[in-house]
Order: structure tokens, then C-alpha cells, then sequence
């Protein structure tokens, strides 16, 4: 990444953050903050939040994937002429609770997530517990098409990585983690993933803050920096407590 791109992003990210909601507490009243990553699937949103997760070094910081709220039946209005369920169309998720968790969240309530089973394609009677926290960093494909989620939304960022890029790396992780074979992986792409890239996905690049491309070690750390100095910032503007102010 060059240094005038490099002082570009530097300058976008930095800039003064939209207000947040507050959730008050018997001590103080603390700003959530939830941070949207976007992009196509293999572009790496998940390896990018691990990386500012493990830059910011915040014990009160979570990652909520989008993938956890796949309906657990899909619309058979949007099935591929091939009769498959496509799961790239905004309608393949569950936006009431997904909008719900995101909104108990930002009140500084914890939720507890549902767990989508890849394999069988279904949503498992199991859940996960997260939050309540300061920080909740939010990824997938949609994270950044709904404008309800968006405003809740404190940084917007979006993952642009080359084509060929994503196709590799989601045949990899598809074959090795979710037990796909690779002519249906092959199928699929071609019949829902890159036309919903295309109709749906790349569009939300203009809602994004900032955008990150295949190299993300740098814009990480500035993220994570960022992230570190809103939470510095809030902390300095909580109100004192009786036993602060004796």
C-alpha cells in the first residue's frame, strides 16, 4: 500500500465519528460502538475483524458474523432455475432479529445469537451469548445494505478484493470447513454468488467510510488505533462517581 494511500485512509477513518446511543449506568454512560465490514464472500471480512480485534486488545469487544442469521428455510421465490436455494439474496436472512440483536447491543444488552449449521443448511436449536461490550465489530455480505443497520452503524467499512481472489478462497473454505464438493461450490458461484455480487453487494460500496483492498495489515492497525481513541475519548467524558470525586 503506498503512503499517499496510506495517509488517505488515515484521514478518512480519523474523522470525527457520528453520535452514538448511550446505554447509562449507575456510574457513567457509555457510548457502544459497532463497527460494519462488508464485502463479498472470500474477501476476507472475518480474518480483517480478527485482526483489528487482536489490535484494539479490548476485553469488551466481540465479532457478530451475519452468516449466524441465514432464515432457517429459504424464500422459494428467489431458488435458482436449477431448483438450489440462493443464499447470496438479501432475503436469505433474517433481518427482524437480526435488527433486534443489533439494536439490544447498542443499548449495552447482550443477545444470544443464533448458530447456522453450513453443512445441513439450518439454523440448530443451539445459540451463542455475546455482550453485552464496548465494541462490536459486525461482518457479511450485507452488512452495509440495510439502512436501519447502518444507522447504528459507527464506522462503515467495505472489502473490494479482486474477483478471482474471492472465487479461490471461498472454494477453499467451502470444500475444507462447510464439506462442499467443488463442482457444487463451481455451480454455485456462477448461478447466485456472482450475479448478487454484482446486483447487490458491490452497491454498498458508496455507503462505506473507507474501503480496504486485498491488503489489510495496515488498515487494520488504523482502524484498531481508531477504535482505541473513541474509547480513550469516552472514557475521559464519563461523569465521576461520589467516591471519583472525593
Amino acid at each position: 500500500m503506498s503512503s499517499v494511500r496510506i495517509k488517505i485512509l488515515h484521514s478518512i477513518i480519523f474523522s470525527s465519528p457520528k453520535k452514538s446511543f448511550s446505554v447509562k449506568t449507575a456510574s457513567r454512560m457509555e457510548k457502544i460502538f459497532i463497527i460494519g465490514i462488508a464485502g463479498g464472500s472470500g474477501s476476507g471480512k472475518t480474518t480483517f475483524a480478527k485482526k483489528v480485534l487482536k489490535g484494539i486488545k479490548n476485553l469488551e469487544s466481540t465479532l457478530l458474523h451475519m452468516d449466524s442469521y441465514y432464515l432457517h428455510t429459504q424464500p422459494s421465490e428467489n431458488y435458482t432455475s436449477s431448483g438450489k436455494p440462493n443464499f447470496d439474496h438479501p432475503q436469505a436472512f433474517d433481518w427482524n432479529l437480526l435488527r433486534e440483536h443489533l439494536r439490544e447491543l447498542k443499548n449495552g444488552n447482550g443477545i444470544k445469537c443464533p448458530i447456522y449449521d453450513f453443512k445441513n443448511s439450518a439454523r440448530t436449536e443451539e445459540f451463542e451469548e455475546i455482550g453485552p461490550c464496548r465494541v462490536v465489530l459486525f461482518e457479511g455480505i450485507f452488512s452495509l445494505y440495510d439502512q436501519e443497520i447502518r444507522n447504528l452503524l459507527d464506522i462503515k467499512c467495505f472489502l473490494h478484493v479482486d474477483s478471482d481472489i474471492r472465487f479461490t478462497r471461498r472454494l477453499h473454505r467451502d470444500v475444507k470447513e462447510r464439506g462442499r464438493s467443488l463442482e457444487s461450490v463451481i455451480s454455485q458461484y456462477y448461478d447466485t454468488v456472482r450475479p448478487m455480487y454484482q446486483k447487490y453487494l458491490d452497491p454498498q460500496r458508496q455507503y462505506a467510510d473507507f474501503t480496504v483492498g486485498e491488503e489489510t495489515d495496515v488498515a487494520s492497525l488504523i482502524l484498531a488505533a481508531r477504535i482505541k481513541e473513541l474509547l480513550t475519548t469516552q472514557q475521559k467524558m464519563k461523569p465521576a462517581t461520589a467516591f471519583e470525586a472525593i
